[in-house]
């Protein structure tokens, strides 16, 4: 069986709920009435058949059935407002019925006019309650003319024409006076509904505004004309790394700093009709990474089409300069990488040439002399540009990677064993190894990953001139992957160094080629891993590789994945800093 209201638009479910109270009202009031007049005629609570009212008997039963009638209209017809007309027309002529029949002028049930003004009141308009009220009058005074002129047979006491008079008006004024009442209760009653209405109406829009805003995946933030932050979109707090509800209330200034020349600029822009210029900016996260981030600003304006506020919307597009600083980077290196190669074998030839030469020279020069002094500054240097050359030549050539089951723990405890006993680690120089016991398998090249960290801690050494602690741990991590983490306590790095840590030739306070940081981003790519940097000025750095366990397995990284970023955030790139960088050789 469907329902009452399958047929009913769901916007007058309620109205519908209210139709059916009202006739399920009206039968049960027609019930009582009944029983009450029936105890009312007997006189006692012991009720017999003679004293049953018959004439309210009967209303009852026409109620019955209007009800089933009602009750069927309303599953057909969406049109209430009629039917909450057509009833309480039927209601008046129902009640006239009843009055005549139970003593005219002298029925106790001329009230039930008032009842039914006064309930309309709830149902119908303010002047449909009057015109309610005006036709219960006409009703009556019809019924009551009637009586007097012998067309209707009387059912009560026979009035003089004075008194008949005084009657009828006093109930017509009785009914128009409840008429106005119950049509200003009729005003009050829609002004509310329509208030609730609209209130919902107001909800479902703020809800669909705040909806529309927070699905926007371009950050939002709206401010009165303070700057103070009154909306914060969720691709906002993502972006920023800012909470909603720890900015809001807060100054723009938190967020962007002072920008109160690109606001100038816009609300220039817009008065003289022109599209609104674009600004970039680097905004700091609440755990100190940087993010870039492309902006425009706009007024926010109310009805009246005064400024209320701005409106500001940003992208982050920290990914997208990191590719282009990698496009303009490839493409400097390239050109100067394939003259700077055929360098590096023109210079080697000579110098091994010159080499050999001082040596000679070195024979026949007597030893402890200035001469026999000068030349063996002079071999080491060569010995010292050779390895530069070497080390470019590894970058810009490096050796096919031979891949096998290795033992990383082991690899890396033979490179802690060589830098133990290198010149460069003093006394107060802490080495920690926290690798762990046991095996750690992984496929790769032993030869490049013992270089990847000897480099990694030889610069992690000569960091802290002064002497500090450097600690290297293992983790399982997932995905079969391993994460190994070099900290130390050294120097650490400003963020301009930390943004050009992975170029080749990159400048260094430890007076290093920049090489060695290349060949270490370089190998770690050929494994399909990642390197990521975190520093901090005079508090140390840390750097972070993951290596999957089996690296011939995967395939090769993309090149926009493979080559070195800088300065963006650690879920966009494999490098990442927090305020500042990390030293290179």
């Amino acid at each position: 069986m469907t329902s009452l209201d399958e047929n009913i638009d769901p916007a007058n479910t309620g109205k519908v709920v209210r139709v059916q109270t009202l006739i399920i009202g009206r039968l049960v009031v027609t019930f009582l009435l009944l029983v009450a007049s029936w105890v009312w005629h007997s006189g006692t609570f012991r009720l017999t058949v003679d004293n049953f009212p018959e004439g309210l008997f009967l209303v009852f039963i026409i109620s019955v059935g209007l009800t089933i009638v009602y009750f069927f209209l309303l599953r057909l017809s969406s049109s209430i407002v009629w039917q909450l007309r057509v009833q309480f027309v039927l209601d008046v002529l129902l009640t006239t019925w009843l009055v005549w029949r139970t003593g005219d002028l002298s029925s106790p049930y001329i009230t039930l006019y008032i009842v039914i003004i006064a309930v309309g009141s709830f149902f119908l308009k303010p002047l449909a309650t009057l015109l309610m009220a005006m036709f219960c009058s006409a009703m009556f005074v019809t019924m009551s003319g009637l009586v007097v002129a012998g067309i209707l047979d009387s059912t009560g006491i026979e009035q003089p024409p004075g008194k008949f008079v005084q009657i009828v008006s006093f109930h017509v004024v009785a009914f128009l006076v409840v008429g106005l009442l119950s049509s200003r209760l009729s005003d009050r009653h829609s002004s509310g509904e329509e208030l609730r209405e609209t209130a919902k109406t107001l909800a479902s829009l703020r809800l669909l505004h705040e909806r529309i805003i927070e699905s926007i995946r371009s950050g939002l933030i709206t401010t009165d004309l303070d700057g103070t932050i009154f909306t914060f979109n969720a691709a906002a707090a993502e972006i920023t790394g800012h909470q909603a509800a720890d900015v809001t209330g807060e100054n723009i200034a938190v967020i962007f700093g002072d920008i109160r020349g690109p606001i100038a600029m816009s609300v220039a822009a817009a008065e003289a009709g022109e599209q609104a210029p674009r600004f970039e900016t680097e905004l700091s996260t609440p755990e100190g990474f940087l993010v870039r981030v492309g902006y425009s600003i706009a007024h926010l304006y109310s009805r009246e089409g005064e400024a209320s506020g701005l409106i500001i919307t940003f992208q982050d597009v920290t990914q997208i300069r990191s590719m282009e600083e990698n496009v303009r980077r490839k493409d400097r290196l390239a050109a100067v990488g394939r003259v700077a190669a055929g360098l590096a074998h023109e210079i080697r030839n000579p110098l091994g040439a010159m080499r050999g030469a001082i040596q000679v020279l070195e024979s026949s020069t007597a030893a402890g002399s200035s001469q026999a002094g000068l030349m063996d500054i002079i071999l080491k240097e060569s010995d010292r540009l050779n390895g530069i050359i070497t080390n470019f030549l590894s970058y810009a050539r490096p050796a096919t990677a031979e891949f096998a089951e290795v033992d990383i723990r082991e690899v890396l405890r033979e490179a802690f064993m060589l830098l133990k006993h290198s010149p460069d680690v003093k006394e107060n120089h802490e080495l920690i190894n926290a690798t762990g016991d046991g095996p750690l398998i992984l496929s790769g090249d032993a030869s490049q990953l013992k270089q990847i960290f000897w480099n990694l801690s030889r610069n992690a050494i000569l960091a802290m001139p002064n002497g500090g602690t450097l600690t290297v741990s293992i983790e399982q991590i997932l995905n079969n992957r391993l994460r190994i983490t070099f900290a130390d306590t050294g120097c650490g790095m400003p963020p301009e160094q930390v943004e050009r840590l992975f170029e080749p030739f990159s400048s260094s306070r430890t007076g290093g080629t920049g090489l060695g940081l290349s060949i270490v981003y370089q190998i770690v790519r050929d494994h399909n891993g990642t390197i990521s940097v975190r520093s901090r000025e005079n508090k140390g750095t840390t750097i972070v590789i993951d290596l999957p366990t089996d690296s011939r397995s995967l395939p090769a990284l993309p090149k926009h994945e493979s080559d070195p970023p800088n300065r963006h955030l650690n879920r966009f790139l494999n490098v990442q800093k927090e305020d500042e960088g990390s030293v290179d050789q």
